[in-house]
């Protein structure tokens, strides 16, 4: 059960109101929806800029935790767009949805560094600088250092080589043309950084952010799992390209404690609004672009395929997929796994070859392809998952498979399969998936050495469902699932799923020198196709 402390959802809808107005004031300021070094100039030259004296950096923080959970503007086109259709959790008949074909979009895939440098990033560098050798702050500091590491690793798993050392300090340091750091060396700051954060949290100090913390009310016991926890998931990023260090990282937070229940998990929550700070991924499935999409044919023969009671709350089919959250004809539609058909990622709408008429299994009605569930993952005010218990477990099933915690990979295996379908009530389901359901499903499916890395990844890749992120990394460093390929006309990469995203164009005539030396250092320039530092061929 999730304890009743951490949902705080009536609780929260005064302070995200506040919080609002506090975003809108630093919109207004000039600050948001530029460009990664527009931002940094803009804030140096800015007499309007945001001061100490007229911030409450407390909301500052906030602001950074509910950009870091996402809005519409970069989740449509990274998470949804690309991310979910080229992990094949969701498919897509519609040109602009990228990710299902492996088109190109320079818009969309500079979409998150265009948002959350200006937002995120620039707040946390600030509220990091303000509170850093504050006595009375140190709490709160150090818990910046932890959200900090958060916002810049999706940032370089996403891109690559990054502004970091020098981002965000356009009107700090005054700094415009902020030089990338190798992504190498980023992760070798992120283990430092959550380690010594995670060290300097105390339940002694003053807890002078409170309620203005989304994610934990600033609990810095929770706190510390969450830093320990994301170390775990760095670490295993680098199994391909650094099996020692990895290795060494995983041990180092596995001693300093990682999450141990569903109540321990990193969750923002929300309203359910059709503005910010509403669910990012549920505006866009529900109300923003409704009718763009379908469930993947992998997923759910995936789920069909193993008896997964998952399923039922993953997915739904309406009669009208297309009416808007709010209009009389929006529809919930049936739930029923029976009824559950998933359509085949490559296909448009177009009335040639590739038209989802000619699909095998073609239904005859697009409308019997499900959508995502309406009462769980795609609420407007479903919740945020940050990191989950679920992740953890998975993750230590593998380390444990490789030899590198003690414990036992099977039982880590069934730990995590377990947590991510209790899980379930954590997005809003009323009665949940049961312990006999999950009984069922494990002994259907129980761990297997001989396919253990498919089979823990598989599950990392289930557990992940609307963390299109976290599951598009995942995918990229372990290979699984097996996804199949879509070939498809007009694709940028050859067939394959794009292994990250490109820098903004602008890049090249603001910020040349640094750009040219990013792109210098990519095994094919700049392209979807080129591979990061973690991400090598095996």
């Amino acid at each position: 059960m999730v304890k009743a402390t951490r949902i705080r959802h009536k609780k929260m809808k005064f302070e995200m109101k506040k919080i609002l107005y506090i975003a809108l004031m630093i919109f207004s300021s000039g600050i948001l929806f530029t460009n990664c070094t527009k931002n940094f100039e803009s804030i140096n030259t800015d007499p309007e800029h945001i001061t100490s004296g007229s911030m409450d950096y407390n909301y500052l923080f906030t602001a950074a935790e509910m950009y870091t959970a996402g809005s519409d503007y970069e989740a449509w086109r990274n998470s949804m767009i690309y991310c979910s259709t080229m992990i094949q959790h969701l498919a897509s008949t519609q040109d602009y949805w990228n990710g299902d074909k492996y088109t190109y979009n320079a818009a969309y895939n500079s979409a998150y560094w265009d948002r959350q440098f200006p937002t995120a990033v620039t707040y946390i560098e600030e509220v990091m600088n303000k509170f850093k050798g504050d006595s009375a702050n140190v709490n709160l500091y150090n818990i910046t250092r932890i959200l900090r590491v958060i916002i810049y690793q999706r940032m370089t798993d996403l891109y690559g080589d990054i502004p970091y050392s020098n981002a965000g300090k356009g009107y700090l340091s005054q700094i415009t043309t902020p030089s990338y750091d190798k992504q190498e060396d980023i992760y070798t700051s992120f283990f430092n950084e959550l380690d010594s954060a995670a060290q300097n949290l105390s339940t002694s100090n003053t807890n002078t952010i409170g309620s203005a913390d989304l994610i934990y009310e600033g609990d810095p016991t929770l706190w510390k799992k969450l830093a320990y926890s994301q170390m775990l998931r760095l670490a295993m990023r680098m199994t391909k390209v650094d099996a020692t260090n990895a290795e060494k990282w995983v041990k180092v937070a596995v001693a300093g404690g990682l999450f141990e229940s569903n109540s321990d998990n990193a969750i923002v929550q929300h309203d359910a609004v059709t503005t910010a700070p509403g669910n990012a991924n549920g505006l866009i499935l529900v109300y923003d672009d409704p009718n763009a999409y379908r469930m993947s044919n992998t997923l759910i023969s995936m789920l069909n395929n193993t008896g997964d009671p998952r399923l039922h709350y993953f997915a739904t089919v309406s009669t009208n997929p297309g009416a808007q959250w709010g209009t009389s004809s929006y529809n919930y539609g049936d739930t029923t796994s029976s009824v559950q058909l998933g359509m085949p990622n490559g296909y448009d709408q177009l009335g040639g070859t590739t038209d989802i008429s000619t699909a095998t299994n073609w239904p005859g009605d697009i409308n019997k392809y499900s959508i995502v569930n309406r009462y769980t993952f795609a609420r407007l005010d479903a919740p945020t998952f940050i990191l989950t218990y679920a992740e953890n477990s998975l993750l230590l099933a593998e380390a444990a498979y490789r030899g590198w915690v003690d414990g036992d990979a099977s039982s880590y295996y069934e730990e995590g399969v377990t947590a991510a379908m209790e899980q379930m009530t954590q997005t809003g389901a009323s009665t949940g998936i049961s312990s006999a359901q999950i009984a069922t499903y494990l002994a259907k499916n129980p761990y297997n050495s001989s396919t253990a890395l498919s089979q823990i990844n598989t599950q990392y890749w289930l557990a992940t469902f609307m963390d299109e992120y976290e599951a598009w990394s995942n995918w990229r460093r372990t290979g699984y699932p097996t996804l199949t390929q879509v070939s498809y006309f007009g694709n940028v990469t050859g067939g394959t799923i794009p292994r990250r995203f490109t820098y903004p164009t602008t890049e090249a005539t603001s910020n040349p020198t640094n750009y040219t030396d990013a792109i210098s250092r990519l095994s094919n320039g700049d392209k979807m196709t080129s591979r990061m530092w973690w991400d090598v061929a095996q």
